[in-house]
């Protein structure tokens, strides 16, 4: 109950919304609600990583913007594939910077991050000139718009990015090394795992989702706009809070977060299916994080509280 308790409040969501409004249950609104939830699906896949590894990233959806703007304003004269190239490899290089920051410069990740958000956003504006690019070639707009047969294309690239990254963090070394190093990074260092490396690939895959999440968010919107992205980072923390992964660090799954995100993506529908304000959805998805985070540090305390007392 306590492992699959994130599922089972994913399920009574989804219940009750199809007794408030039947529409909730049409194909035409779940494939919808899906390809919404697949941009932070993404995310959130990424920011698991940090959040297990003891970090956070607040720079990703400023990350994500400068990339969509590279691969819309590149693909005309370098072909799509290089465009794209280009934009995976500044996500990459901008998530190094975070790290080498963090590891390097021993600054707390939350103010790294949160530097590296205003100065992404400033590149993005530069680039830019402060207006959308468009003149999208119609194969790059399959990529947020398209369908491989009845599921959409960026369901696809999510489920494609939620596998590798559930592989990687359960079934690789690498994976194992990130899960020590959220949990006691001293001990982590004195068993010999390079603390510093590790980081830095984690925040390394953190930009490297960033710069997807802009790539397909661009094909979808067909237009790079310099002020996408922004909020993404809360929406991505949120899922993967409610997902179950600790704030502290060592413990959490992508699958978790995986239900977090479609969480979200199921209220915000059923709130807008309901006539409900956005403002007010703000509102709730605040206070189920804050609920979220609540019932994390009391599970944590009763899980120390039985370990003092299975000591004595």
């Amino acid at each position: 109950m306590q492992k699959y308790r994130i599922l089972f409040v994913f399920v009574g969501i989804c219940i009750l919304l199809s007794v408030l409004t039947p529409v909730f249950l049409s194909v035409n609104n779940i494939i919808n609600v899906i390809r919404q939830v697949s941009i932070n699906g993404i995310l959130a896949a990424g920011m698991t990583m940090v959040i297990i590894s003891g970090g956070i990233d607040l720079s990703v959806g400023s990350v994500a913007a400068i990339c969509g703007a590279i691969v819309a304003g590149t693909q005309l004269k370098l072909g799509l594939v290089p465009a794209m190239l280009l934009s995976v490899a500044t996500g990459a290089l901008l998530g190094l910077i975070n790290g080498l920051v963090i590891t390097k410069g021993k600054v707390a990740p939350f103010v790294a991050t949160l530097g590296m958000t205003t100065v992404a956003r400033g590149l993005t504006l530069i680039y830019t000139g402060g207006r959308p690019i468009y003149n999208l070639t119609d194969a790059f707009r399959v990529l947020g718009a398209g369908y491989v047969g009845p599921i959409p294309v960026p369901v696809l690239i999510l489920a494609l990015v939620i596998a590798v990254v559930h592989f990687v963090m359960s079934s690789t070394v690498f994976g194992r090394e990130v899960y020590a190093l959220g949990g006691n990074e001293e001990a982590a260092r004195y068993s010999g795992i390079n603390v510093e490396r590790r980081r830095m690939l984690v925040y390394i895959s953190m930009g490297l989702l960033s710069a997807v999440t802009g790539i397909v968010l661009t094909s979808r919107l067909g237009s790079a706009d310099p002020t996408a992205g922004v909020g993404f980072e809360t929406d991505a923390i949120a899922a993967v809070v409610i997902g179950g992964t600790s704030m502290s660090g060592g413990e959490g799954s992508v699958i978790g977060s995986l239900i977090g995100a479609l969480i979200i993506g199921v209220m915000n529908n059923g709130l807008n299916l309901l006539n409900v304000s956005p403002y007010y959805q703000q509102i709730f998805k605040g206070l189920i994080v804050v609920l979220a985070v609540l019932m994390d540090s009391a599970s944590r305390r009763k899980r120390q509280a039985a370990a003092l007392k299975v000591g004595r």
